[in-house]
């Protein structure tokens, strides 16, 4: 039984070509890809920018997936430099987090990151839903204080009729 060679390798095959020879040039044709390959790869891996509204641990895992793919094409990035990555695509709101790290003497590993990076992801949640609160509750206390103030107001121009009026040169009153 013959098999069929696939249309797109049918014309690079010549009669008397060694299966070893073959193969060496497929290798050379996938090396090819695997720099096109690379040069997205790279690029894609060091603009990436965390979006507040993701989840922290997914878009450290994916970078580490990216990581992965570069090292399988022999581009290797040590854990240390794909930390850095991550803090450096980390948004401003991540400042204080980013300094702690940078002025201790110990490295994290990429688990450790994603476990850091998690806790102050929940804090960070907790005190914006903390400040919304405050600036709600704060809003409310405005409106009371400003509807309490204009019925003052009315209410002290209705009082200030019902006082009888003396006139400041006659000492005279009226009502």
């Amino acid at each position: 039984m013959k098999r069929s060679i696939p249309e797109a390798l049918r014309g690079s095959i010549s009669e008397g070509q060694s299966a070893k020879k073959f193969l060496e040039e497929i290798e050379q044709y996938f090396a090819k890809n695997e720099i096109a390959e690379m040069s997205n790869l790279l690029p894609k891996l060091i603009s990436m920018k965390y979006k507040v509204k993701g989840n922290i641990r997914e878009y450290i895992m994916e970078m580490s997936n990216l990581a992965l793919k570069l090292k399988s094409l022999k581009l290797e990035l040590g854990d240390d430099m794909l930390v850095h990555l991550v803090l450096i695509s980390l948004p401003t709101h991540f400042g204080q987090f980013k300094e702690s790290y940078n002025t201790q003497k110990d490295k994290w590993s990429l688990n450790e990151l994603i476990s850091h990076c998690v806790q102050e992801e929940e804090k960070l949640q907790r005190d914006r839903t903390e400040s919304a609160h405050l600036t709600l509750t704060s809003q409310n206390k405005k409106k009371e204080k400003t509807k309490g103030a204009a019925e003052g107001t009315s209410q002290q121009k209705k009082q200030k009729k019902d006082e009888e009026i003396t006139c400041y040169f006659s000492k005279s009153q009226d009502t």
